[in-house]
């Protein structure tokens, strides 16, 4: 699929303070950003970060076209020597980000950006909004398959989204978090995922009977068929029709190697274990049920709990739009500016009357810190790009907002990990975006060092995310230094 080009995917007052910058001589100042959330979407224990892969398309392919310029011009708000300058714009800078499927937390950046303030105020329309729709997906996705324990979701909610991209990027960031298949046949040849389906109840319709209908799908699709059962009535018509076609596929000799059927309405955990009952009677015990119909991770749950005989959910409109809670929360925040004489950075912070939106300053980077006999999570650390850690070392972790609370770790009672990976150094791309499959099996792994506290679905283990104390104090003496009402 060829490139877009999003230059013009912003804010208008990104380009204003553009202009403003470029006006009052800043326009080669080097600051940095953090893109990062505060709140766990949907009540969780943690979040998925995906959309990297896009956000590196949309730097690399950053331009602005003779119309992008003609149409700013048009606007009457921006000068010719500015409009200039945008005509040769192409980013310059650094970017920093944790790898698409980590497990992340609120608070830590999930990108950085290093670079002249123009460039740095321009890309951060289009960085949220790609960062915030993937990783609120591949949030909820994860939520779904913890609660099938084990068995497979489908992703089906294309006619659902808000819109094509929304069901595309959305299909990818569902199969990140875990999902064994879409239904979008258009993100399964851009990301190299599978795609899976059955048949509508259309199908059945357009047939003389139901028996003829199954039987064509069979002599179609037959190491594949699973027939939908609920058009007319399930366990007095749907399952004995599909049961009578398996009989006849067996006894042609045709391998059964992928079958069963689809229930889409109706009470599922009573017709599942009815069918399931009918299916064993039948010799068909390894029969797949699959079940739909405005699934998300509560009803499965549910489903689970009351002993359903479903081992295959296909899921769509409450996962692929986050339905219970629709947006991620991700913001984007000015943390330091370079000293042009010392060359250092100057940490920035942002104040508000709500703590949890006061900043973190400086220039920082993440470590995660994992009980070594285990390989779980203990904390993660937000600190300083110059300090450095060793797990040789005790190492005393302290709540940033109720100090006394403190864990003191033993000598190699744990292990480190940076979190942040560099993905561009002067503009240039110098990171390799795995494919969607390997991003899903990394995603595997980082979900398997939560804790079971953290991952269960309503009142999780909070993780804590702690600041290093030099951090914490550099973070202190910017509050101290501001005086409010002077």
């Amino acid at each position: 699929m060829s490139q877009r080009n999003l230059t013009l995917l912003t804010d208008f007052y990104e380009l204003t303070m553009m202009q403003g910058y470029f006006r009052e001589q800043q326009a080669n100042e080097t600051v940095i950003f953090d893109a990062f959330y505060r709140v766990n979407p949907c009540g969780n224990g943690y979040a998925i970060c995906a959309g990297l892969e896009q956000v590196i398309e949309y730097i690399e392919n950053l331009h602005f076209d003779k119309e992008d310029i003609d149409y700013l011009r048009s606007t009457g708000m921006f000068d010719e020597d500015f409009l200039d300058y945008l005509s040769s714009f192409r980013f310059s800078g650094d970017i920093y980000a944790i790898p698409e499927g980590s497990v992340v937390f609120p608070r830590e950046p999930l990108i950085k950006v290093v670079a002249p303030i123009m460039e740095a105020q321009l890309v951060e329309t289009a960085i949220l909004n790609i960062i915030n729709h993937q990783s609120l997906i591949a949030t909820k996705t994860a939520r779904v398959v913890y609660a099938a324990q084990g068995d497979g979701i489908m992703e089906f909610g294309l006619r659902r989204a808000q819109g094509p991209d929304a069901g595309i990027y959305g299909a990818r960031a569902a199969m990140i978090a875990g999902c064994i298949g879409t239904s979008n046949v258009l993100a399964g040849q851009m990301f190299d995922v599978p795609v899976k389906g059955t048949h509508a109840h259309s199908w059945i319709m357009s047939f003389p009977d139901e028996l003829t209908a199954f039987r064509a799908y069979a002599k179609l699709y037959p190491s594949a068929c699973v027939l939908l059962v609920d058009t007319y009535d399930t366990l007095k018509s749907g399952v004995p029709n599909a049961i009578k076609v398996f009989t006849e596929m067996r006894e042609a000799g045709i391998p059964l190697t992928f079958y069963g059927i689809r229930l889409d309405s109706g009470d599922l955990a009573y017709l599942s274990k009815e069918a399931k009952k009918m299916l064993d009677a039948a010799g068909f015990s390894d029969a797949v049920i699959s079940a739909s119909n405005d699934l998300d991770e509560y009803l499965i749950d549910s489903l689970k709990m009351q002993g359903a005989a479903i081992n295959s959910w296909g899921v769509g409109t409450n996962m692929i739009t986050s339905k219970d809670c629709p947006s991620f929360g991700g913001v984007y925040k000015l943390a330091a500016v370079k000293d042009k004489d010392s060359g250092e950075f100057i940490p920035k912070i942002k104040l508000s009357e709500n703590a949890e939106k006061i900043t973190n300053p400086g220039n920082k980077t993440i470590y995660r810190i994992y009980q070594k006999d285990t390989g779980k999570i203990i904390a993660d650390l937000i600190c300083l790009t110059e300090e450095r850690y060793d797990a040789k070392n005790s190492l005393l972790l302290f709540d940033p907002v109720e100090t006394w609370k403190k864990t003191h770790l033993a000598p190699n009672s744990y292990t480190l990990r940076e979190m942040m990976v560099p993905v561009f150094k002067e503009g240039k791309c110098i990171y390799h975006s795995p494919k969607v499959m390997d991003i899903q099996a990394y995603c595997k792994d980082e979900l398997n060092t939560l804790w079971d506290e953290s991952r269960r679905l309503i009142n999780p283990h909070e993780v804590h995310v702690d600041l290093s104390h030099k951090l914490w104090h550099m973070k202190n003496q910017l509050l101290d230094s501001y005086h409010y009402g002077e």
